[in-house]
C-alpha cells in the first residue's frame, strides 16, 4: 500500500475531482467525522469541503459527515460546534468491507460479496440466460466513456411491455455499491421465486420490472481502480480541471432552482452547464419517458445508501406536498414496518426535502411530475455512517434481504 503521505500528496487532486497521476487513492489514516454546524454557512461549508477529501452527505447542512486525512482534522474540528468520530480509521473499514470477488454462477451466493463492473454484467446476461421466456437484457443510453447503462426487463402473464412499469435504478452515486446489489437482489428474485413463490408470481404477473443495477458505470468503475469514494460520473468540464457531474442532480425538472445543488465543477453535488447534459441522464430520461409512454409507471424507486430513509417528492421544495402525499405515506410506512420486521433496522420517512435536504434536478421529482409515475421512491438503505459507503460486505444480504420485504409490501399497494 502507498503511504499516508503519497495519499496526502494525491489529496488536492482528489479535491478539485481530477484524475490522480497513478494508482489507487489509500485511506489508510484518514478518519470520518460528523460535524454539528452552529448555522448554515455557505462559507464554513465551503471551508470544510475545500479541506475535507470527501463530503458524504453533501446537501445536509446542520450535520456533515466527510473523510479527512490525518493532518486536517483540526483544521475542520475548528469549524464545527461538535465533532463526532464516526471512523477512526477509513482504511481499515475498507479491508473489513472485503475486495471484489471472483464471479460465480447467478445464486444467493453473489449477495455476499462486492464484485467488479464487469461481473455484474455477467451476472445480468447470465440470469436473463436462465429465464429467456420471461426476460430481456435492455440498455438506456450509454455512458461518457460509452459503456452502455445495462439492465433487465422481467414480465409474466400477458407478454413482454404489457403491464404497468416498475422501474429500478442502483448505482447512481459510485460509491454506492451496495444499492447495485439491492437492485440485482429485487431481479434475481423476481425471476428464481416465480415459480414457486405466489406471492412473487403475483407481482411478476401485475407488472413488467425495468432493473438496472448500475446506472453510473465509468463512475462505479472508477471507484473501484482509483477512488473508492468517488461520487459522480466522469464527464470533463469545458474549461475547469475538475471532473464529474452528480447525475442526480441533472434531471431536466427543477434543474433550474437554487439551494439544491452546486454550479461549482468541484463540487460532489454539480448539477452540470445544463438540464439535462450528462450522457448518463439523457438516457435514463429517454427511458422514463418511454415507459410513461407505453403503459404508465406505476412504482420508481431510486436506491441509494446511506441512512435508513424511504423519501418521496419533493426534493426542489420543502413545503410542497405531492398530490398523493398520504399514499405515498402510507406505501412507505408498511414499507419501514416491513423491513424492521426481519431485522430489527429502522428507517425514517418522509417528502425528501422536509425530511433530509434539499435537492434539484433529482430523479424522483423527475419521475413524479413529467414521468407521470403513481410512486416515486428513494430508498438510502444501510447503514447510519458507522461504515457508510464502506458497508463490509457481510452486511449485503442482510440490507438486500430486508430491502425486498420493503420493496414487496409497497408492490403489493402500488
Amino acid at each position: 500500500m502507498r503511504s499516508i503521505v503519497i495519499a496526502t500528496l494525491l489529496l488536492p487532486l482528489t479535491l478539485a475531482g481530477v484524475l490522480p497521476r497513478a494508482g489507487k487513492i489509500d485511506y489508510n489514516g484518514y478518519k470520518v467525522l460528523r460535524l454539528s454546524l452552529k448555522d448554515k454557512s455557505a462559507e464554513v461549508e465551503a471551508q470544510i469541503e475545500a479541506l475535507a477529501a470527501h463530503v458524504l452527505n453533501p446537501g445536509k447542512s446542520a450535520n456533515l459527515d466527510v473523510v479527512v486525512s490525518p493532518k486536517d482534522v483540526d483544521a475542520v474540528s475548528a469549524l464545527a460546534v461538535k465533532t463526532t468520530v464516526i471512523n477512526e480509521n477509513v482504511g481499515a473499514a475498507l479491508e473489513e468491507e472485503g475486495g471484489l470477488s471472483v464471479y460465480a454462477v447467478p445464486s444467493e451466493a453473489w449477495f455476499t460479496a462486492y464484485h467488479a463492473y464487469a461481473d455484474h454484467t455477467n451476472f445480468l446476461t447470465d440470469l436473463q440466460g436462465s429465464f429467456t421466456a420471461q426476460s430481456e437484457i435492455i440498455t438506456a443510453g450509454a455512458s461518457v466513456a460509452g459503456r452502455p447503462l445495462t439492465g433487465i426487463h422481467i414480465w409474466g402473464s400477458g407478454g413482454k411491455g404489457s403491464k404497468p412499469a416498475v422501474l429500478f435504478h442502483g448505482n447512481v452515486h459510485a460509491r454506492e455499491w451496495i444499492t447495485s446489489k439491492t437492485a440485482e437482489y429485487m431481479a434475481w428474485q423476481l425471476l428464481t421465486k416465480y415459480s414457486t413463490n405466489t406471492t412473487v408470481k403475483a407481482l411478476v404477473d401485475k407488472f413488467d420490472f425495468y432493473i438496472m443495477p448500475v446506472v453510473n458505470p465509468d463512475g462505479f468503475v472508477y471507484s473501484q481502480t482509483n477512488d473508492r469514494l468517488w461520487r459522480k460520473n466522469r464527464q470533463t468540464v469545458s474549461g475547469n480541471s475538475c471532473v464529474g457531474r452528480d447525475i442526480n442532480r441533472n434531471w431536466p425538472y427543477k434543474w433550474e432552482v437554487t439551494g439544491g445543488a452546486s454550479t461549482d465543477p468541484c463540487s460532489e453535488t454539480f448539477k452540470g452547464r445544463a438540464a439535462g447534459d450528462a450522457p448518463e441522464n439523457k438516457g435514463l430520461v429517454a427511458q422514463v419517458n418511454a415507459l410513461r409512454d407505453l403503459r404508465g409507471i406505476s412504482l420508481y424507486i431510486d436506491f441509494h445508501s446511506y441512512g435508513q430513509y424511504i423519501l418521496w417528492p419533493y426534493g426542489y421544495d420543502c413545503n410542497l406536498r405531492t398530490p398523493n402525499d398520504a399514499d405515498h405515506r402510507r406505501l412507505a410506512t408498511n414499507a419501514a414496518a416491513a423491513i424492521r420486521a426481519v431485522y430489527g433496522t429502522t428507517y425514517t420517512i418522509g417528502p425528501a426535502c422536509a425530511t433530509l435536504y434539499a435537492t434539484t434536478g433529482d430523479s424522483t421529482d423527475y419521475t413524479d411530475v413529467p414521468g407521470n409515475s403513481t410512486y416515486s421512491y428513494t430508498y438510502e438503505v444501510r447503514d447510519t455512517g458507522r461504515y457508510g459507503f464502506t458497508l463490509p460486505a457481510n452486511q449485503i444480504q442482510p440490507t438486500v434481504r430486508e430491502t425486498w420485504e420493503g420493496v414487496v409490501s409497497m408492490l403489493k399497494a402500488a
